[in-house]
């Protein structure tokens, strides 16, 4: 059957218009896109076996619990959730990389009950799937970093690596402790073997990706947020990960910058167009210092940690993709500079630990705090989930990481 696009696919529950919006899992980009929502007046309703933070935003209408997008009857469950609570016809985001996957290999049977904008499956797994991923980064001749193609255990043994390495899923979503790590490194061949092999038996051999560790921070870390409908951008813009926690290559972003790099732009648009590309999107590259070189990491069609820093800066992409979904024009839009986005607890963590290495002074550090437009979890309008987040998270950063730092 041919692919429809995405307003084609609306056009089955366009009889429901204008309803709300139900998110599928996630946290705080969750929590950013419900109040980017909410500021509008739209009901926005959370179906979520992940993070509990976002139930607390007074933007969430309601909050149910499910089995998860992974259980063998997901489809089944939400489509008798929509009925039950009278929630056909609304805009269905998945906002986690496991409800992307379900989202979107049921898109045709879902898109019968709720407006989706998201390509199916056998279009989107190209750039979210690393290993398809990066055969389509060599064939659009963007670069990567050097990655180890591992076919067995054994072969890990034998195989000359140039150390540190980072180990990772092939694709995020999975509920093991590896995924859940999202990243490891490995400084020498005895840490890598533990690890590789630990992940083999969770995932996988063909499931993890082995990579050199690019050197330098999150001041090398760029990415470009999107919205983009029918294969072409709504809206867009680009963003320096300044700090991230890990400061080497950032389980989470902690400080997070509006810059202008056309040259990310240029190539995310040429990734996106050959599937081509309907919904939010970030795209994550890395500069190498040792050659000026920018590689590609990641594709999360999704919304992101930052994602607060969009509407902050005056693109604000989940406004935007609401306008979209009910066939209103979107007003062109272009990001202000020397605005920021700040997740407090670990970017303190993440400070710290630059200034015990000699590369953050405080003074630099107090002084960006004057950038801040948009915060992870506090929002004056919406105090609860950072009244129950901070303490949370300053006592797993403290107590769980940046005391075992060596």
């Amino acid at each position: 059957m041919a692919q429809q696009s995405a307003g084609a696919q609306m056009a089955n529950v366009e009889a429901a218009l204008p309803g709300g919006v139900v998110i599928l899992g996630g946290a705080h980009g969750t929590m950013a896109l419900a109040r980017s929502l909410g500021r509008q007046n739209i009901p926005v309703w959370l179906i979520s076996n992940d993070h509990p933070l976002p139930r607390w935003s007074r933007y969430i209408k309601k909050m149910i619990r499910w089995s998860g997008p992974t259980d063998a009857s997901a489809a089944d469950d939400l489509l008798r959730l929509a009925r039950t609570h009278g929630l056909e016809g609304f805009l269905l985001v998945p906002a986690a990389d496991a409800d992307i996957q379900f989202v979107s290999e049921h898109r045709e049977r879902l898109a019968e009950h709720f407006r989706i904008i998201l390509p199916a499956w056998e279009n989107l797994k190209t750039v979210v799937e690393k290993p398809l991923l990066y055969r389509l980064a060599h064939d659009l001749d963007v670069d990567v970093p050097r990655t180890y193609e591992l076919s067995s255990v054994e072969q890990s043994r034998q195989i000359e690596f140039q150390f540190p390495v980072i180990l990772k899923p092939d694709m995020g979503g999975g509920k093991d402790a590896f995924s859940q790590a999202k990243v490891m490194r490995a400084d020498d061949r005895a840490s890598f073997l533990q690890i590789y092999e630990t992940a083999a038996k969770l995932v996988g051999v063909d499931s993890v990706v082995v990579q050199e560790l690019i050197p330098g921070g999150g001041e090398n870390q760029l990415s470009y947020a999107a919205l983009w409908y029918d294969g072409k951008p709504v809206a867009e813009f680009t963003a320096r990960r300044t700090r991230q926690y890990p400061i080497e290559f950032g389980y989470t972003s902690t400080f997070v910058e509006v810059v202008d790099e056309p040259e990310v732009s240029e190539i995310a648009r040429r990734i996106l167009a050959t599937i081509p590309f309907s919904g939010l999107v970030e795209i994550e590259f890395k500069r190498d210092p040792r050659n000026g070189v920018l590689k590609l990491l990641d594709v999360n069609p999704r919304p992101w940690a930052w994602f607060g820093l969009a509407a902050a800066s005056g693109v604000d992409l989940g406004a935007m993709l609401w306008r979209k979904a009910n066939g209103q024009p979107v007003v062109a839009a272009t990001a202000q500079q020397n605005v920021s986005w700040m997740y407090l607890p670990r970017d303190c963590a993440a400070a710290i630990t630059l200034w015990f290495r000699n590369r953050l002074d405080l003074r630099s550090y107090f002084r960006s705090f004057s950038t801040v437009r948009a915060w992870a979890v506090f929002e004056r309008a919406d105090p609860l989930p950072g009244l129950i987040d901070l303490p949370l998270t300053f006592w797993r950063v403290f107590t769980k990481r940046l005391l075992k730092l060596g």
